[in-house]
């Protein structure tokens, strides 16, 4: 048996390190449950803001050039300390993939630059709500349609977009457009534009027809973007069982409601270029390897030829000259 000493000796140097973790577990378990992380604070439309009840994903506000139409901003503080937040417009608009942003603090000319808030600074006490006077003046040169925008709210680096769609009246028109359609490496690229004035959620509808046969059906379904007007925005659609050998063509239908539709098509050529290109060098390799063997045989038969010429052949012809001769001078004598 190991002696007892060493044991203890073991236990004796183990023992301040097991206290020490001891303490740091419970000193930060003490500190998580006296200072819990604060919920973050919110901006959203006020539950009865125009008249409406609660649960309002965005503002709505409809009416005539040269109208005045006002709401209300709730924002909320549910920390344990005071909350400055800083209140602004903002015009709105597709990024490229067709995310939804908004203008910098200059950039607005539509909406953004119409829209006021009560106070361009809001201090919220501790677990409190404040309630913020909205209001948007509509010029009286404004086009009729949707102007969509956003309340932006900022405090302590984060910020907080609460959307705001405007309809000014008058008549509206949806008209959407499919363009610069594509194929490749297995994902169809397409853009979709909103010629219109009005915002749409515009379906799509896949199909690919080969000659062979039917590629690709997917019936129309909901795309995931907003497309405001006078937007465009780059998608894509993904094709992963693309076919190894056949001429496509693809066809992109897209929809709206109020009418908007169109359509567009490309062509797609599948071909297995690796195997194609294995094939084509070895066919290259076997081409050189035949012409180098037909030039070595061309070579060999003209040097035989040659060395045949210059030698047997005019030794046999003088031979055959000196009988004839002989034969000549033989006859004359006799």
């Amino acid at each position: 048996m190991p002696p007892l000493t060493g044991h203890l000796t073991r236990l004796a140097l183990a023992a301040p390190l097991l206290a020490a973790l001891w303490w740091t577990a419970a000193m930060t378990a003490a500190g998580a449950t006296e200072h819990p992380a604060a919920p973050a604070w919110t901006a959203q439309p006020a539950a009865n803001g125009a008249g409406r009840d609660g649960g309002r994903p965005y503002f709505y506000l409809e009416g005539l050039p040269g109208s005045v139409l006002q709401d209300r901003l709730s924002v909320t503080n549910p920390g344990p300390g005071p909350l400055t937040v800083r209140l602004r417009g903002a015009d709105a608009y597709n990024t490229a993939e067709g995310g939804f942003a908004v203008r910098g603090a200059h950039g607005s000319t539509g909406t953004g630059a119409w829209l006021r808030t009560a106070t361009e600074k809001v201090t919220v006490p501790a677990r409190t709500r404040a309630e913020v006077p909205v209001s948007v003046t509509v010029p009286d040169d404004a086009l009729p349609g949707d102007h969509p925008g956003a309340i932006v709210a900022e405090s302590g680096g984060r910020s907080v977009g609460v959307r705001v769609r405007l309809r000014v009246g008058g008549p509206t028109l949806a008209a959407l457009t499919v363009e610069d359609v594509g194929v490749a490496g297995g994902t169809i690229h397409y853009t979709l534009v909103n010629r219109g004035n009005a915002v749409l959620a515009p379906r799509l509808a896949v199909s690919a027809d080969g000659v062979f046969g039917t590629l690709l059906r997917r019936e129309a379904r909901p795309l995931p973007v907003e497309l405001l007007p006078g937007q465009r925005v780059r998608l894509t659609e993904p094709w992963r069982d693309t076919p190894a050998l056949d001429s496509a063509t693809v066809r992109l239908r897209v929809s709206a409601a109020g009418g908007a539709h169109s359509e567009a098509t490309a062509s797609a050529l599948f071909v297995p270029w690796l195997p194609l290109s294995g094939g084509a060098l070895l066919l290259l390799a076997g081409a050189a390897a035949g012409t180098y063997a037909y030039r070595r045989r061309r070579a060999a038969r003209r040097g035989g030829h040659g060395s045949a010429g210059t030698g047997a052949a005019p030794s046999s012809d003088r031979q055959q000259h000196s009988d004839e001769r002989h034969l000549v001078k033989a006859g004359a004598e006799s």
